[in-house]
């Protein structure tokens, strides 16, 4: 008399399961009873987490209860498929939870803002700023005058080119080029602050 193997009897229990009858829930029991351990230990690795692979195994049974009909024996082994079923599901439930957290992190990190923040400036990003600034009057300084001016006001005071030539009384070409020239300079100086 042959004995059924391993294998074989999985493929019969999903065969079963994939009916959806009055004896595919026992199929699926059987199935679990069978598996369970083997796949727990998957998600396990996955996770990380006792909690978590139990889930994520919960999960990956019902996906199995699903699905079971689509299980093609000359493809994969029983073990494989359903091994690649519970590692996808536990990947999709640390998704979610890395998800949740963020989401919770980012509602915590806005409530806190919105609560300690109030009118106060960030002694942080004051010192910042004021290096840049002290950095920035630095390289200003090193431009010659009259390219220190035409720059300090097309920026400061957000005039154009051509509004800049007219009150300088400077030709256009000559304001464009002392700006893009002290651009320039501006950038390499602050650089060096970085």
């Amino acid at each position: 008399m042959l004995t059924e193997s391993p294998d074989q009897a999985l493929i019969a229990l999903m065969q079963r399961v994939a009916t959806h009858d009055q004896d595919a829930a026992a199929a699926l029991r059987e199935l679990y009873e069978q598996t369970s351990s083997r796949l727990y230990g998957v998600a396990l690795r996955v996770t990380g987490n006792r909690e978590w692979a139990e889930d994520a195994l919960q999960e990956a049974y019902l996906n199995i209860w699903r699905i079971a009909g689509d299980y093609r024996a000359s493809l994969s082994p029983p073990m494989a498929w359903l091994g690649v079923i519970v590692r996808s599901r536990a990947l999709d439930f640390l998704r979610r939870r890395n998800s949740e957290r963020v989401d919770r992190n980012q509602e915590l990190d806005d409530y806190v803002q919105e609560t300690v923040a109030g009118e106060a400036v960030d002694p942080a990003d004051a010192a910042s700023t004021s290096e840049q600034a002290l950095a920035l009057r630095q390289c200003l300084s090193r431009l010659e005058p009259r390219q220190r001016e035409v720059v300090s006001l097309a920026y400061l005071r957000d005039l154009s080119h051509g509004e800049l030539a007219e009150q300088l009384k400077l030709p256009l070409g000559t304001v464009k080029t002392w700006i893009r020239r002290g651009i320039e300079q501006l950038r390499q100086c602050m650089q060096r602050f970085a």
